[in-house]
């Protein structure tokens, strides 16, 4: 295989700031900003702003949409 054509993979910290929820993987991102892991070692951190920890899909605070109503609206708007 080429050297230097693959990007760095190595771990991260991806911090998701509208939960204060982080998690430890591994990716190609970079950044300049540590933070120093449970493990005592420092590793790159990249802030998200949504994650499952706080995405209405996966908490289950999701709003249900009135589908037929919508529906509906189309028909009339359009109907001739």
């Amino acid at each position: 295989m080429k050297t230097d054509t693959h990007p760095n993979y190595q771990p991260v910290v991806f911090q998701d700031i509208s939960s204060d929820f982080s998690f430890l993987t591994r990716s190609t991102m970079s950044s300049k900003d540590k933070v120093k892991w449970e493990d005592g070692k420092e590793y790159p951190l990249i802030k998200v702003e949504i994650s499952s920890h706080s995405h209405p899909f996966f908490t289950g605070k999701q709003k249900v949409i009135d589908a037929g109503g919508r529906v509906d609206k189309f028909r009339k708007r359009y109907a001739k």
